[in-house]
């Protein structure tokens, strides 16, 4: 990946980061845009969402989230003067469960552990 490739990354992933901050205050407070992946050819990006909540709560943000999605790319062509604004694909981004299933089954063989040396 080019170094302007991902530089493209970090910057829409700030300026989105701070139009959902900005603008949609209430409605995105409990996501976070996690990453962006830029295609080479600049017409698509990926954005990976982090949700606060269960899969209910989730899912309900991510729908949100793309129906808000024109007024957002459209904030975004404001902001960013490039010759083609991705259409932006917006995903759920489960890293941080997964590792937060990984970090309780460590606890757990840690505890285990403990159990059997007393």
């Amino acid at each position: 990946m080019s170094s302007r490739t991902l530089r493209l990354n970090e910057l829409v992933q700030r300026e989105l980061s701070e139009i959902l901050r900005r603008d949609y205050q209430s409605e995105s407070v409990a996501l976070t845009i996690t990453e962006v992946r830029v295609s080479p050819d600049l017409r698509d990006a990926r954005v990976f969402v982090a949700v606060v909540g269960n899969d209910d709560t989730a899912t309900e943000k991510l729908r949100w989230l793309r129906r808000k999605a024109p007024a957002i790319r459209k904030e975004m062509g404001r902001r960013i003067i490039l010759k083609y604004l991705p259409k932006f694909e917006y995903m759920l981004d489960r890293t941080t469960v997964r590792a937060n299933r990984v970090l309780g089954l460590i606890d757990e063989i840690e505890g285990g552990e403990k159990g059997e040396e007393s």
